[in-house]
């Protein structure tokens, strides 16, 4: 029996590939894919994410939704994936058009009619997913999983010393989604790093597979890959939503996670968007600490750690 799955997504190129895999895996069905303004406008996401789609041969229905953050202005990422965020490539306008209706009305009505049997992974900011929870707040727990690609657990961000991009983009809806009570799951920036980075040596064993989703999943991402390298100073390519996916599909991938209390600094003049990760449980023994908390339980299950060569494998099946 197929898994029931919702991907809400600011598609570009490592999106793209997380998209890709999603829809080649076998027993996931991708309900539906909701465009969020983070990497891309939604316009330009919507293009990117049902090129990807049609690519797979698939005619998942692609939802535009919120085009800005709840109170900020959108802070585009154009700069890391190429002027069309997938590399520069300029792939053809797909076939498949965007669906009628708004994200967030498509997130409240497939949650609705799929209780308890979907599970939801974003990929860029929370937008869309704070709109819905505002709207239905009775979503929350019908959702079986809520795997969000964002975030720094007590590690550097990469859009400021602070910070993750999906996280402080909108800092206001994560902090909606992260007080929700729904079943999250956090799979960092930091996670897609290191070991998990694809090696000169890996990418071209990618190509050499020879297959259409190979030699897409690694175009479109030439431009992240020297932005990688160059900026963040990694060993090669870092797939983050990717590896966010990947733990969706096989959660057996996680070697290190824990269940804490998270919450999302809104106002800190450096620290704005950081997600504050109490992974020393200091909240309810230290009286000075916990007065300042909304979060009284634990409420995120944090993977800090996948198992590198694991993630690569089921990365050229699915590409394979």
């Amino acid at each position: 029996m197929k898994r029931k799955m919702i991907i809400d997504s600011d598609t570009a190129s490592d999106d793209a590939v997380a998209i890709l895999m999603a829809h080649r895996y076998l027993n996931i069905e991708v309900l539906a894919v909701t465009i969020v303004s983070g990497n891309m406008t939604v316009q330009d996401g919507s293009r990117n994410a049902r090129y990807t789609i049609e690519l797979c041969g698939a005619q998942t229905p692609v939802y535009v939704g919120c085009e800005r953050p709840l109170l900020h202005e959108p802070a585009h990422a154009y700069w890391y994936h190429g002027p069309d965020g997938m590399g520069g490539m300029n792939y053809p306008e797909a076939k498949l058009q965007a669906a009628q209706g708004h994200a967030v009305d498509a997130l409240i009505e497939n949650i609705r009619a799929n209780e308890n049997d979907v599970m939801l992974v974003t990929l860029g900011p929370l937008t869309n997913i704070a709109a819905a929870l505002i709207r239905a707040p009775e979503i929350a727990p019908l959702v079986s999983r809520c795997v969000i690609m964002g975030g720094a657990a007590n590690v550097v961000g990469n859009v400021t010393p602070a910070a993750e991009y999906n996280i402080w983009c909108d800092p206001e809806a994560a902090r909606i989604v992260f007080r929700s009570g729904m079943n999250l799951e956090m799979v960092g920036w930091e996670v897609g790093r290191g070991d998990a980075a694809l090696t000169e040596q890996e990418i071209r064993d990618v190509y050499a597979l020879d297959t259409p989703y190979a030699k897409f999943a690694m175009d479109c991402n030439v431009h992240a890959l020297q932005m990688a390298k160059n900026w963040q100073g990694d060993p090669g390519l870092t797939l983050h939503d990717p590896t966010a996916m990947a733990i969706a599909l096989d959660p057996t991938l996680s070697t290190r996670r824990g269940k804490y209390r998270v919450d999302v600094e809104t106002r800190g003049e450096l620290t704005r968007g950081m997600t504050v990760v109490d992974e020393r449980h200091i909240v309810g023994t230290q009286k000075i600490f916990t007065d300042a908390w909304a979060v009284r339980e634990p409420n995120v299950l944090v993977h800090h750690e996948l198992d590198a060569a694991r993630w690569k494998e089921l990365l050229r099946q699915c590409l394979g």
